[in-house]
């Protein structure tokens, strides 16, 4: 169903979705002044997480970090520590950047054109549209996921969105149907039908606004939309880790800014050769990332010299916490699950 949507005069589809958003927008806090800080915020929050999960780590993040400012002068540590739960924390390392970028390039004004928003650290196409449709009302479509799908199902269109070209080929098609005047709420209008009714799986179609406007609803198509052909390839990892205490300290150290868990803290990978006797369990964690099988060996070596824990933490330049001062930092959720749980139950024991 590629042929003649360009001579075809699809605008009703568009003014249905937002008459419909008018009455029917989920009731969200970014949503209530609309400022592009805020919206922002949001939309890096959701980029991996769904709405109801990612509401309340949005409030406590805008409660810590209220204005572009604060984020500014923040340092990256607690900006990753009120990230904390969230994941991919790569996110939020290019937040912080970004907000230099605003305070040191746009005077500390959002900058308000698709084209500058995009040059923030972090934003892409889809993020840099839905800033500049909503709160500037450009007329960009906000092409993610849900567009796909939305689009994909009203057309009865096979393109495959896997495709490089994908994200073109649905900005054109969704300004056949996207009002001059109300851009902000048609890409929230699809953003809410995505979410709420044209669901990946289990679709409701029948309280769709554009149901009767829908080719794959009409022909009983719906589940073979959208086309995906190209599958991610998923790779196994395996990392290894030392826990090593004294009475109720350990050793951490903050990764680099590469690689997976950029600049979050892990237990150190090495030790001294002789140090293999002292080692009095060994676990194996699985844990899934997105691209990623990640099999962690983590062995629990107990020290009884304060002084050899303290010089091998100085020599290596480890941080020694307990688990309230470790509590202040960022882990990978598998390694906080880990010293969370040591001996509670028995460490053979655990399950994550």
């Amino acid at each position: 169903m590629k042929t003649n949507k360009q001579n075809a005069d699809f605008l009703h589809i568009g003014k249905k979705l937002t008459k419909w958003y008018d009455s029917n927008a989920r009731q969200l806090p970014w949503r209530e002044n609309q400022l592009p800080y805020n919206i922002w915020i949001s939309e890096i929050v959701l980029q991996q997480t769904q709405v109801k999960q990612g509401l309340g780590h949005y409030l406590r993040f805008i409660e810590r970090f209220p204005t572009v400012t604060e984020l500014h002068n923040a340092s990256e540590d607690d900006v990753l520590l009120y990230w904390k739960g969230l994941g991919y924390y790569s996110r939020a390392i290019n937040l912080h950047k970004a907000a230099h970028q605003i305070v040191e390039d746009f005077g500390g004004e959002f900058p308000n054109h698709y084209n500058d928003i995009l040059k923030l650290k972090g934003v892409g196409k889809y993020t840099a549209a839905a800033i500049a449709s909503i709160c500037f009302e450009e007329k960009v479509p906000a092409v993610d996921g849900n567009f796909y799908r939305v689009l994909s199902r009203i057309f009865a269109d096979d393109f495959d969105i896997s495709s490089s070209k994908a994200f073109q080929y649905f900005s054109d098609l969704a300004l056949l149907i996207m009002p001059d005047d109300k851009s902000g709420e048609f890409n929230q209008a699809i953003m809410d039908i995505g979410s709420e009714n044209c669901k990946p799986k289990n679709p409701i179609c029948n309280e769709c606004p554009v149901n009767d406007d829908c080719l794959a609803y009409e022909t009983g198509r719906i589940s073979e939309f959208p086309v995906k052909t190209k599958k991610a390839k998923v790779s196994d990892l395996s990392l290894k880790y030392f826990f090593i205490k004294f009475k109720n300290q350990f050793l951490i150290k903050q990764r680099g800014n590469d690689f997976i868990w950029k600049k979050l803290y892990e237990f150190p990978t090495t030790i001294p050769s002789e140090w293999g006797d002292f080692i009095i369990n060994s676990k194996i964690i699985n844990h899934k990332l997105t691209h990623k099988n990640l099999a962690i060996e983590i062995n629990t070596i107990e020290l009884d010299s304060k002084k050899e824990f303290e010089k091998f933490a100085s020599d290596n330049e480890f941080i020694i916490v307990n688990e309230k001062q470790a509590d202040d930092k960022s882990f990978p959720k598998p390694l906080e699950n880990f010293y969370k749980n040591i001996g509670k139950p028995e460490i053979g024991e655990l399950k994550f």
